[in-house]
């Protein structure tokens, strides 16, 4: 996939392209569908499938002190976007200056004399240009002045069972869908919409190392880790070291009230390490993905280290028993 930073950095001569834009946080199972379209009809045309996007997310500009936040990272984002097999992805700097382009420059610049583009794949709510001016019909005018076509689609939603409850009905697939699922702790919702788990990524930093004196050593993600934290709780997952290597864990997520924290850590234990490496599984310093899988149960405040360990050996337990039946489900 090619992947540019700046409209400057598009060849002279890529093109033609089939392409669309949007945020795609997440890049959940509607995003997807998004882009199977493209994909679809950048092929019947010849064509190379093309993403546009933005960085940072317009919401953190326009107004940062209520701006939702990322469900990923840029780094998992267009990991993602590459997976999906488009053909090159533009993430264009948001700023206050390129925000106040008016739709017709947008499109003119970006679409037309950048990528060439003989189809734009577009949401019925596709909305941009200068103060979210730009609407579907803009886009269908502008395409009709500038000589490419306008795929419009309906949103993805999904029957039961893939929403947590039948009161979901057929709700669409959304980043905002993900958030609230996310901030319940209902990981397992999330990642049926997302269509995979649910991931954080970030640095592995040293900590107070009560799960060591505990017996539990952990690694701890740095607070400056990319990812939406899900609500506090221990939850059964994976952890990808830097080599690739995918470690089954538990995870924990909140301040350890039991030793009267105040910060919120993501902590994950991994279960079942080698023998030979208990005592020098060092993962310091290493940036891991850590997956979640399942939520075991809320935090709790136990009174004192004895009762914790006890509950920390049930935890660690049902985790291992969990990923067991994962992995021989999808072995």
């Amino acid at each position: 996939m090619y992947y540019w930073r700046d409209l400057d950095d598009v060849p002279e001569d890529f093109g033609p392209s089939v392409l669309t834009l949007g945020n795609f946080d997440g890049v959940h199972r509607g995003h997807q569908r998004v882009l199977q379209q493209v994909l679809e009809a950048a092929r019947e045309r010849s064509a190379a499938a093309v993403v546009v996007s933005f960085d940072p997310h317009p919401a953190q500009v326009h107004r940062p002190e209520s701006a939702p936040e990322l469900i990923m990272g840029l780094e998992d984002r267009v990991e993602m976007l590459a997976a999906t097999g488009i053909d090159a992805l533009l993430m264009m700097r948001y700023t206050l200056e390129f925000a106040a382009s008016s739709p017709e420059d947008f499109v003119e610049r970006v679409f037309v004399r950048a990528l060439k583009a003989r189809a734009v794949v577009v949401g019925h709510d596709v909305r941009f240009g200068r103060g979210n001016s730009g609407d579907l019909e803009t886009m269908r005018e502008l395409g009709a002045t500038l000589g490419f076509e306008v795929i419009a689609i309906d949103d993805f939603g999904a029957s039961y069972p893939l929403h947590s409850t039948a009161t979901d009905g057929d709700r669409r697939c959304s980043s905002t869908w993900v958030r609230e699922a996310l901030e319940r702790g209902d990981v397992e919702t999330a990642g049926r919409v997302l269509g995979r788990e649910h991931r954080m990524r970030g640095e592995v930093v040293h900590g107070a190392a009560r799960g060591r004196e505990l017996g539990y050593p952990t690694a701890n993600l740095a607070p400056s880790s990319d990812g939406f934290i899900p609500a506090d709780g221990i939850y059964a997952g994976w952890l990808i070291d830097e080599s690739g290597v995918r470690w089954p864990a538990a995870v924990s997520v909140g301040s350890n009230p039991t030793f009267d924290g105040v910060t919120r850590q993501v902590e994950a234990h991994v279960i079942n390490r080698p023998p030979e490496r208990v005592q020098d599984f060092d993962l310091y310093g290493q940036c891991v993905v850590v997956e979640f899988l399942h939520r075991l149960r809320g935090q709790v405040a136990y009174r004192g280290p004895e009762a914790l360990i006890e509950q920390m050996k049930l935890d660690v337990d049902q985790a291992r028993s969990l990923l067991s039946t994962e992995q021989r489900a999808s072995g």
